[in-house]
């Protein structure tokens, strides 16, 4: 498998220095832009949840907030990572998804991440998701909905959180540490094949091997 995403971006690379440099400097700062803002966001999203301008529940919290305080639960997790285990009722609209693009940075990133995080965590090579906004918008048109943002871990429902605030919802919540914190009776109404906070693989390493392709994918 390595020695075959090798070839295909040895082979890109050549195809590319056949052609003009412009296209390929523009493809490559793509995807660092994209982490760049999410960056922005995620720091956006801490500083709302300090000012008291988004509420932090817990797991152990959640299920009143849904049941009795009228709380949308809002999963934006992957797909591959919702289908392992989900709270029955919840809406998913996935912040991050499986990153398709083929130009050469993407395909050395996606390398480096099948042999050194994807192939024992079981996560795909991801991107933002350019129409998560909008997806919530058609899920949820009224902006004074109450929101329980979600994910594994609880960093990319901060990042989510501070889209929807931008983006004018202004009673949410965010789930703090995520599902990786769910004890078994947090949530008593939950399907899949694994349980609720096992079902996000990798954990913390994931992140930290993620900051390191970050820090040293330079362009």
């Amino acid at each position: 498998m390595a020695t075959q995403l090798y070839h295909v971006f040895r082979t890109s690379i050549l195809k590319h220095k056949t052609q003009s440099e412009t296209p390929l400097k523009i493809s490559l700062r793509t995807p660092r832009v994209q982490e760049i803002n999410a960056s922005l966001s995620k720091s956006s999203g801490r500083k709302l949840l300090e000012s008291g301008q988004v509420s932090a529940i817990g797991s152990k919290f959640a299920y009143k907030a849904i049941t009795s305080d009228g709380y949308i639960l809002l999963d934006v997790r992957p797909p591959w990572e919702r289908e392992r285990a989900r709270v029955v009722g919840s809406l998913h609209v996935p912040i991050f998804v499986e990153d398709k693009d083929n130009n050469p940075l993407t395909l050395l990133k996606k390398w480096v991440h099948f042999g050194y995080i994807g192939l024992w965590t079981g996560q795909y090579f991801t991107t933002e998701n350019s129409e998560f906004l909008g997806q919530v918008e058609n899920a949820i048109p009224h902006k004074d909905t109450k929101l329980l943002v979600a994910c594994g871990e609880g960093s990319r429902s901060m990042t989510a959180v501070s889209k929807l605030y931008n983006g004018g919802y202004r009673n949410l919540a965010w789930l703090v540490s995520g599902f990786n914190s769910a004890k078994d009776n947090d949530f008593p109404t939950v399907e899949g094949k694994e349980k609720l906070n096992h079902a996000t693989a990798g954990g913390v390493s994931y992140l930290f091997l993620q900051l390191f392709i970050f820090l040293n994918m330079k362009v």
